[in-house]
């Protein structure tokens, strides 16, 4: 039976009353104390420490971590729910400032266990039970680590420097404000409420959408793209210049602990293949009956259609997907409605997009989507939802081991889609939108994969340009020429689309994070081709790998799912499942044959 659902902001008093309530001072003077009582420790630290001693302290410091993510995840959310309340600003920026004092006072402990020698560390990590593999990867880093004074200097400027510059940006970038005229109505609208108009029916109305996205980010572009520049020289010093890492992506694989070589490879395995999406392309030119697609035109719908739907309808959808694929999917999904940690409603000042924040283990995720009821913003839904049913299938590990590293991150999120669509195409009866929904499922297979590869591609270029001093617009040139290459004679390009990348968060807010994506939509592909073959019994091995977390490295985690990642061959198998959903569409006649 159904259940009703309503599009409300998030409840965020399981974390804190408010930002200046009794209880969060409580909290900062009991992370206080917990921080003194834990520099108790530096000198009883040595290689002889007792393992039990050892434990306990990899225990307090889990506590005072647990205390400060919970403020942490108060004040994200609250500026992510209004990112115009200067309160929330200021909020914000001062718990930024606690995490870096917490990060000084507890680096004692990182830098000691770093340094011990090898075969101390080992003998250690065998009795470590869930924390194992916190302690290996901690050392992975050894090699890019400073003195505690650098580091502690380094944590410090970061709160008022490239922290501070991330914050204005995020700030500056979502008090834009849309105006474009539909059918004789100005609108005034958000940039989640102006994309709706990406994927009209009407050309015409599409070109609008985009060349006032890019007329409002184009107006700041010089700006923004100095404050592009801020972050890759930022990145550079420090991760260059002070760590010793060999090239500016290096230091996000080894966060991701991926080898250099698995993204060296997927990323031209990706290039490689533009041309299946030119193919796609030029496809959907013939079924829109126009010779060549402009850049507009990409995520255009192919029936005329404007299927909505209403958000109660939507959860229940997405609810009904996971439980006939597995009911316990279905159970955790329905915390996040239940305890109200889902923000569905379009604001004026609110983060554009959509994410999902992990807390602790204790808390279910926070969820936030800006619904408008199209069948995108279903597929973004269950996209969130899985992020948060990964991370409640791996809350029985510690807070450092929960979280799976970026690329597998998107695992859950991205099967949670593909599950919905399953789900969509059989449930749809009407052969038009049963076909705009195939199409969809590869427009969003390139907004997934070869975009966010080429956005990579771009970053790997622009902070090596910057560093050579390339101006803003020597950086926009850059990146239309990227542009052209990845759509080659299938599509056209207009030179509003040079400021693309200066509307991009993730390059500002996290280097290099966009090649998860990449990584995580052609590893679902390869994990429902398994599904699709082996039905129910595949189950529990999917199970198995969300709930192993972050507690293994991927490289293991993978290889008992029967993967390879340094396989070229495993990469382009996810391209080869694309050019057969392709043949499927080529195959379909079309309404004027």
């Amino acid at each position: 039976m159904s259940s009703t659902y309503q599009q409300k902001k998030w409840s965020l008093r399981e974390l804190l009353d408010s930002r200046n309530s009794p209880q969060t001072k409580k909290i900062f003077q009991e992370l206080d104390q917990k921080l003194i009582d834990f520099e108790n420790y530096r000198s009883k630290l040595s290689e002889n420490i007792e393992i039990k001693d050892l434990m306990q302290l990899i225990c307090d410091l889990e506590v005072i971590y647990q205390l400060a993510y919970k403020i942490y995840a108060f004040a994200e959310l609250e500026f992510a729910a209004d990112t115009q309340d200067q309160e929330a600003q200021a909020f914000m920026a001062k718990v930024q400032e606690k995490l870096a004092y917490l990060e000084n006072k507890t680096l004692f402990f990182v830098l000691w266990w770093k340094n011990l020698p090898e075969e101390v560390a080992v003998r250690y990590i065998k009795e470590a039970g869930d924390y194992r593999y916190w302690l290996e990867e901690m050392r992975h880093f050894k090699p890019h680590t400073l003195s505690e004074d650098e580091e502690k200097v380094i944590n410090i400027k970061n709160t008022t420097g490239i922290q501070a510059l991330q914050n204005l940006y995020d700030a500056i970038t979502n008090r834009y404000v849309y105006h474009i005229v539909v059918d004789g109505e100005e609108k005034e609208l958000t940039r989640g409420e102006l994309m709706v108009y990406a994927r009209h029916p009407e050309a015409e109305v599409r070109a609008i959408a985009y060349k006032e996205l890019y007329r409002i980010f184009g107006e700041d572009g010089p700006i923004l793209g100095q404050m592009y520049q801020t972050v890759a020289r930022d990145w550079k010093n420090e991760q260059i210049g002070l760590r010793n890492y060999a090239t500016p992506i290096a230091t996000r694989n080894l966060i991701n602990d991926i080898p250099d070589e698995a993204i060296e490879t997927l990323l031209e395995v990706c290039q490689e293949n533009a041309s299946v999406f030119q193919r796609f392309f030029r496809l959907k030119a013939k079924w829109l009956g126009i010779e060549k697609l402009e850049r507009y035109d990409i995520y255009a719908p192919v029936a005329k259609t404007d299927k909505r739907y209403l958000y109660s309808d939507a959860v229940n959808m997405v609810l009904t997907a996971l439980r006939q694929f597995e009911p316990k999917l279905a159970e955790l999904a329905q915390r996040v409605f239940d305890q109200d940690h889902l923000d569905s409603e379009v604001r004026k000042g609110k983060r554009d997009g959509a994410f999902c924040l992990t807390v602790t283990p204790e808390y279910t995720p926070w969820v936030l989507i800006n619904y408008q009821g199209r069948p995108d913003d279903v597929a973004t839904m269950a996209h969130e939802i899985g992020h948060a049913i990964h991370s409640m299938l791996a809350e029985h590990h510690s807070l450092f081991t929960q979280h799976a590293c970026l690329p597998l991150a998107e695992t859950a999120s991205t099967f949670s889609e593909m599950i919905l669509v399953d789900h969509l195409m059989k449930q749809e009866a009407d052969p038009a939108v049963k076909r705009d929904i195939l199409f969809r499922q590869i427009d969003d297979a390139y907004a997934t994969i070869l975009r966010q590869a080429y956005f990579a591609v771009f970053e790997r270029k622009a902070h090596d340009l910057v560093v050579e001093g390339a101006s803003v617009d020597d950086l926009a040139n850059h990146y239309l020429e990227d542009l052209q290459t990845q759509f080659g004679d299938a599509v056209r390009i207009s030179d509003e689309f040079r400021w693309e990348w200066v509307s991009i968060p993730h390059i500002f807010q996290v280097p290099f994070y966009v090649y998860a994506y990449a990584f995580g939509q052609l590893l679902v592909f390869s994990l429902y081709q398994q599904y699709k073959e082996e039905g129910k019994t595949f189950i529990p091995r999917y199970l198995e790998i969300l709930a192993a977390g972050g507690s293994e490295t991927p490289a293991i985690i993978l290889t008992k799912a029967g993967i390879d990642m340094n396989s070229r061959e495993f990469w382009q198998g996810g391209f080869d499942v694309i050019s057969g959903l392709i043949e499927q569409l080529e195959r379909i006649p079309m309404d004027n044959e």
